[in-house]
Order: structure tokens, then C-alpha cells, then sequence
């Protein structure tokens, strides 16, 4: 895999190698085009952080600072250094030096030792192969032996029997006994009310949760409200011809909704927010909305991996299961491709497939 006549070696020992603080000029100047470029303000920050870890990375595995077009061989060596295989012995690998994984995790650019998932690699990756696109750099990484890689490492790790790791999915037995945790103090309300809204909604994303406004939300008589999604992960630019932004917020929701914006007396500005002693204080992080589904989870005795996510895809499952075709349920969620859906809905559906059903008499 490595070709020593075209990777540099390791310049200098990890003890004495001074990781940047911030970006290398090139690629603040990658980071300011990726801000006016992308409206998600948690695309933005992954993305920066992607940036910074390659500039860190460079700059320990060879002493030298990253600059752009970054050589194939230096992107086949980052994938390699990161992603684990299996060796002639039978044995997981990987090659980052123990040296440079400790420096950069002391630097803080890395969580903790050792190699990263597959996704990671490849988040890391497509973000620097948008920095050189921006930069109308060549890009290595679009090269066949970039994507060949790849390709092969998520072969081997299912062959391991890795699978993607995902959050276990909220449906509706889940979600009433989460709710069932939620008394009628500002807390319960506010946690009901974010719930039901994440959930009925379309499966918001965390981040739409965070973000949801007051100028948003609209009262339809007695029927409940429609809230405006004017920005999502899949429309970062804004509302555009092919996307539904009006998203329902009926019946149980809309109670838990009207109970606790009455109880926070709140009018204007962000729909959730913290609570200091019964105060109300600023709108909630997208890592607080992740946190509320998690406690209310742990209260309700709910074995699982939850998170912010869990509303979403167990919004998808419990629609499949209800019998909701695949393009109404895409129309609340505002996923833009199938394939990013339709194992949820599969999984969903699966108990419903009349050809599962040919031995019941």
C-alpha cells in the first residue's frame, strides 16, 4: 500500500511536534468559502473540524504544513493510517504511529487513540475533496485508487461483520413511554411538547429542533399548527421548488405544543428552551435536544443506543409500519434521496409483506 519513494516518512518524533492551534492560512481561506457556501450551521462546524484534523495530521505524520492540491499518495497514506484491516496474520491493524495518534489526541484534534470508523474516513475525506473543488485544485481525491480503497475497506468490514452503527429507531411504543416520564412541571411540558413535535413533524433532526422559531409556527384553527421548516440539512439555501416546508403539528402534539407555550408564556423566538430554576432561559443546543431524548429514554427503562436521530428514523419505521406510502412520509421528512430513507421504511414494513405470510393458512 505504501510507496516510500512517494510518502514521506515521519519527519520528527510526536514529543517535539507543535500541532497548530488554527487552520493553516489556506485552509481558513477553504473554511470562509465553506461558510458562504453552506447555511447548516453544524455542516459549517463539522467541516472546519475536518480541515483542522488534516492540517494537524500533516503536520505530525511528515513536519510540514498542508497545502492544496494534496498529493494522491498523502491521501491514500491519511486512509491507511486510519481505517483498521486485517493483516497477513490475521490480526487488526492500522498505521498511524502510536507516536502521532498520541500527539494529536493531547492536542485534541483526535476523541482517544486508535483507528476511526469507516465513515469517519470517508467524512474526512469528501470534506477535502470539497476544499479542493472550492479551491479549483486537482483533486486526489476522486482518483480510482482513492475510491478503490474505500470501496474495499467497507467490503472487508462487512465481511468482518461490521455494520454502520445507528440509533435505535423511536417509534411509537418508545415514544409513549417516554412520554409517560413527563410530568406537568416546565420541564415535563417542555420536554412533552419537544417530543411530540420532533416526532409528529416528520422526524426533525435535532438541529431543527433547536432552531424552531416562534415566526415559524402558525395556528390552523383548532386543528393545530403548521410550522414553517424554512432550513434543513437537505435545503441548507433555503425553501426551494421541490421541497415541502409546511409540516404539520396535529392532534396530541398540538396540545403538548399549546400546554407549553402557555405555561412559558413564550411569543417570540426559539419554541424550546433552557430552564434555569424555573426560568426560562435561551433557545436549546441541538446537543441538548440530543440529551433531553436520551434522560427521557433512561426514565422510561428504554434499552437502546438513543439520540437526536431516534425521532427521525423512528419516525420512518413507524409510518412504514402504519401502512404510509414511501413519498408521503419523504415529503415530511424532507429526505431528498430514496436511499437514504428506505431502510428505515423496510425495516418498518417488513412485518407487513404479504409474501412473509404464504405458509398461514
Amino acid at each position: 500500500m505504501k510507496d516510500s519513494s512517494t510518502i514521506p516518512t515521519l519527519a520528527q518524533p510526536a514529543t517535539s511536534v507543535v500541532l497548530p492551534l488554527q487552520l493553516a492560512q489556506h485552509a481558513v481561506d477553504a473554511v470562509r468559502e465553506l461558510l458562504a457556501e453552506a447555511a447548516a450551521e453544524n455542516t459549517t462546524r463539522s467541516y472546519a473540524s475536518a480541515l483542522r484534523y488534516w492540517a494537524g495530521w500533516h503536520v505530525a505524520r511528515y513536519g510540514m504544513e498542508l497545502t492544496l492540491p494534496v498529493p494522491e499518495a498523502v491521501v491514500l497514506q491519511f486512509v491507511v493510517d486510519h481505517v483498521v484491516r486485517r493483516n497477513a496474520d490475521g490480526e487488526l491493524t492500522w498505521e498511524l504511529p502510536p507516536a502521532v495518534d498520541q500527539a494529536l489526541v493531547a492536542s485534541g484534534l483526535k476523541a482517544k487513540p486508535g483507528p476511526w470508523t469507516l465513515s469517519t474516513v470517508r467524512h474526512r475525506v469528501a470534506v477535502l475533496s470539497t476544499a479542493h473543488r472550492l479551491k479549483q485544485a486537482t483533486n486526489p481525491c476522486e482518483q480510482p485508487a482513492i475510491r478503490t480503497v474505500l470501496s474495499r475497506a467497507a467490503r472487508a468490514a462487512v465481511k468482518r461483520g461490521e455494520r454502520p452503527r445507528k440509533k435505535t429507531a423511536i417509534t411509537l411504543a418508545e415514544l409513549e413511554a417516554m412520554l409517560a416520564t413527563c410530568d406537568d412541571s416546565l420541564e415535563g411540558l417542555r420536554d412533552r411538547a419537544l417530543l411530540c413535535f420532533g416526532f409528529a413533524s416528520g422526524g426533525r433532526r435535532r438541529s431543527e429542533i433547536a432552531a424552531a422559531d416562534m415566526r415559524d409556527l402558525r395556528r390552523i384553527g383548532d386543528k393545530g399548527y403548521i410550522y414553517r421548516l424554512e432550513h434543513s440539512k437537505t435545503q441548507q439555501a433555503g425553501v426551494t421548488a421541490s421541497s415541502t416546508p409546511d409540516k404539520p403539528v396535529l392532534d396530541r402534539a398540538a396540545f403538548a405544543l399549546e400546554d407549553w407555550l402557555e405555561a412559558s408564556g413564550i411569543t417570540e423566538g426559539a419554541i424550546f428552551r433552557r430552564l434555569w430554576k424555573q426560568r426560562i432561559g435561551p433557545a436549546l443546543s441541538p446537543a441538548a435536544v440530543g440529551e433531553i431524548v436520551q434522560r427521557r429514554a433512561r426514565l422510561a427503562g428504554l434499552e437502546g443506543d438513543f439520540g437526536g436521530h431516534s425521532l427521525r428514523s423512528g419516525f420512518v419505521t413507524e409510518a412504514s409500519r402504519q401502512g404510509v406510502s414511501l413519498p408521503a412520509i419523504m415529503q415530511l421528512t424532507e429526505h431528498r434521496a430514496v436511499s437514504s430513507v428506505i431502510g428505515y421504511f423496510q425495516a418498518g414494513g417488513a412485518s407487513n409483506n404479504p409474501a412473509a405470510r404464504l405458509l398461514e393458512v
